[in-house]
Order: C-alpha cells, then structure tokens, then sequence
C-alpha cells in the first residue's frame, strides 16, 4: 500500500488511526501549498476529486476520503479497535463521528477556507462569501460548546473508548488553533480531554 500524505487535518486523522494501529504504511508527499493535488497526474490517477488524503492498495486501486480510508484499515486490521468490536459498539462511533463532522469539521473548515485561507482555495475552487466566515465559526463554536457539554465525566467520546471519534475531533481542534479558532475559553471538559489524547503518541503522527 501507499498513503498521499500531505499538510492539513485530514491526512493527520489517517496518521494518528495508523499509529494507533501500529501501521507503517509508505507515504508519497503531495504539495498541497503548490496545488500538486488539483494537477495530473494526481487527480487523473489518484483522486479524481483532487483532494487528499489518499490510499493506494496493492492492486493499484485508491480509496479517499478520511472516514473511508479508516474504515478500510479498521477492517484489515481490526486490533486495537478504534471503531468497535460490536455492532452496538460500531454504531455508537459511527454516529459520534458524523455528529463531529457534521457539526463541528464543517462549519470550522468552511470558516477557515472563506478567510484565513481564502487566498490559498479561491484560485481552486468556488468558496463561500468572505462575509459568511464569521457565522460558521459560530456554529463551529456552538457545537463546540455542545459536546463539552456532553463530556462531563466521560474520558472519551464515546465514554471509557478511545475511538475515530476522538482521532477527528482532536485533529480539528489542533487544526483550528492554528487558524484563529481556538478552543473556546468556556469549554469545562474538552480541555482536558484535549490533554489526554495529545498524550498519547499517536498524536505526533
């Protein structure tokens, strides 16, 4: 296998779920700064959606998308599991999982590309209004808010299980201090959820 690593949150969520796993799978980096991703032959024969990251199985066929690629690895490699060993179990991380993608992934990307990155995308593809940049981090803010709400007396996510879940939310969060959106100083428990999962090793990925 081979994995199109690049800067960014998403490659670093298939890094941290590999070193999870113990998996040590050959990267080729892709220069997402110079747009190498939108330019063949990566987006004729890698990902025609001309994103990143992406894996290439021994076959020469590629999956994309973050969730996909984990997914893919948890079922190859299913110990540790870091999706679920039961189907209730499995559920629980998948719904997790896309309340935080949803509600949380979205609105802070899409805040970060309509302004702090606007000079980096605008060339690439279509972006919302610069104006609108400020509501999204809002709603990313709220939902913020809202799942720390959530936390109180949980260690994880998903309670006593360290999951995708967690792998997303934790590589968001640290994304988006980078650019302008911190964790909100309200937040009672993530920040200290925030400290357990930056100690693990896999968060250097």
């Amino acid at each position: 296998m081979k994995f199109y690593n690049s800067t960014g949150p998403n490659p670093h969520v298939v890094r941290m779920f590999m070193a999870e796993k113990g998996l040590e799978i050959p990267m080729q980096q892709v220069d997402l700064m110079k747009g190498e991703n939108r330019q063949p032959p990566f987006n004729q024969k890698v990902n025609v959606s001309g994103q990143l990251p992406a894996l290439e199985l021994d076959d020469g066929s590629v999956i994309c998308e973050i969730i996909a690629i984990c997914e893919y690895l948890e079922e190859i490699a299913p110990e540790p599991s870091l999706i679920g060993t039961t189907a209730e179990e499995r559920a629980q991380t998948r719904m997790w999982t896309r309340r935080i993608d949803l509600n949380i992934v979205e609105p802070l990307g899409g805040g970060f590309r309509a302004a702090e990155g606007r000079a980096i995308f605008e060339s690439r593809f279509r972006l919302i209004r610069a104006e609108a940049a400020d509501d999204l981090k809002a709603i990313a803010r709220d939902k913020i808010l809202w799942l720390d709400g959530l936390m109180e007396g949980q260690e994880f996510v998903c309670g006593d299980r360290f999951t995708l879940a967690d792998i997303l939310l934790f590589c968001f969060l640290i994304f988006g201090a980078r650019v302008g959106q911190p964790m909100p100083p309200e937040a009672k428990h993530l920040p200290a959820w925030l400290e357990r999962v930056k100690a693990r090793p896999s968060a250097a990925a």
